[in-house]
């Protein structure tokens, strides 16, 4: 406790703007697969779960109910940042899809159709959780300490069952960096105001960076209102970047949330 509250005053007197808390756990599966919306006759997946799927992950966790849950996380609510725990692995395999309106009984449909599909394999990630609502914090807290899901949860696709863990609760900050370059443990968003490729620093060995577009928000009537350019590396090292602000955890890891 003494490291803590000696931690918190240093940064009383370099820029602290704010203090609050995360919850952080791990999630993971053999196999994940996060549709890209662009795709059809191949599906292709992200390499990270969209925000909104983390949504739907939490809102398994708590027993939400699908026609229900987006009320629990409307825009700017909630803020998340993820960070990869295991390199990015992609196989593809084939999938038997089945019309299951075509036949009254399972046994009696005999039309499939064969789609390559694009997997995640062995996938890892780290989640940090804030949400406005103490509620809904305090709940997911509990379940998480507890191991206890209402509903089964899975990375995307039903097939892909998944697993978690509690790591901890951390407060942290959020700090002006002045323009500083800073070494960040999780994946960022380049096209806010102030952010750009031009402020990480691509020059460094061993990394490797992906840039997709994924979904952020979406209203409860399931309409997408705020679509992202994410950045991350594949192998799940730091990101070397100069940010306007960042977020300093009690560890001294610095993140940015979604």
């Amino acid at each position: 406790m003494v490291l803590r509250e000696l931690f918190f005053e240093l940064f009383k007197e370099v820029g602290k703007i704010d203090i609050n808390k995360v919850l952080v756990f791990d999630i993971w599966a053999d196999y994940a697969h996060f549709k890209k919306y662009y795709t059809t006759t191949s599906p292709l997946t992200f390499s990270i779960p969209p925000k909104t799927t983390l949504y739907g992950i939490i809102g398994a966790i708590l027993g939400l109910s699908k026609d229900n849950y987006l009320n629990y996380f409307k825009p700017g609510q909630c803020k998340i940042g993820i960070q990869i725990k295991k390199p990015i692995k992609k196989t593809r395999v084939n999938l038997n899809l089945i019309d299951t309106k075509s036949a009254k009984l399972m046994a009696r449909i005999d039309n499939r159709t064969r789609i390559k599909t694009e997997l995640l394999k062995d996938v890892k990630y780290r989640i940090y959780f804030w949400h406005s609502q103490t509620s809904t914090y305090q709940k997911l807290k509990s379940y998480l300490v507890q191991h206890k899901t209402v509903y089964s949860i899975s990375l995307g696709l039903s097939e892909c069952l998944a697993n978690f863990r509690y790591i901890a609760e951390y407060e942290l900050q959020k700090i002006d960096a002045n323009n500083s370059w800073l070494e960040l443990i999780t994946v960022l968003r380049i096209d806010t105001k102030g952010l750009s490729k031009a402020d990480i620093d691509f020059t460094q060995e061993d990394r490797e960076y992906l840039v997709d577009k994924l979904a952020l928000e979406m209203k409860p009537n399931r309409e997408v209102v705020d679509y992202g350019q994410i950045v991350l590396e594949k192998k799940g090292r730091s990101i070397r970047i100069r940010p306007g602000y960042y977020y300093q955890l009690e560890t001294e890891e610095k993140i940015l949330l979604l």
